[in-house]
């Protein structure tokens, strides 16, 4: 393993928990060990390591592009990851408000509504 690859999962256990990237390493098979591999280098590795921003600021930053992109499906993890970056309720809601102005608000407001479970979710999780 390459450093970038350890730096990498040390970042994503980091941020999105310890029983997320073990359940996702469980899941894995011989086709797409590369895709996990290169998302483990490069975006936790060398995106989500480097400490020009913080986590909070790239938890909003990742949850904005998300939905302002459409690609919904992955909102709910990076919601529960926000209990480790420190980005608050108050924080996302920000950046939802940013991309109900700059990407529409029917995809804030769809975001929105998938953080709302989430949270929901959360709180009802010991």
């Amino acid at each position: 393993m390459t450093d970038r690859f350890e730096t990498g999962m040390e970042t994503r256990r980091a941020v999105l928990g310890d029983a997320h990237v073990d359940s996702a390493q469980a899941r894995e098979t011989p086709f797409d060990a590369p895709f996990q591999q290169m998302i483990t280098e490069g975006a936790w590795g060398t995106l989500w390591a480097d400490d020009t921003i913080t986590h909070r600021d790239r938890s909003m930053l990742t949850l904005a592009l998300l939905a302002a992109t459409g690609n919904f499906e992955e909102i709910p993890m990076h919601i529960r990851a926000t209990a480790n970056t420190g980005a608050t309720q108050d924080d996302v809601m920000q950046a939802f408000l940013h991309v109900a102005v700059y990407a529409g608000v029917p995809k804030a407001n769809h975001a929105i509504k998938l953080a709302k479970q989430t949270y929901a979710e959360m709180e009802a999780t010991p």
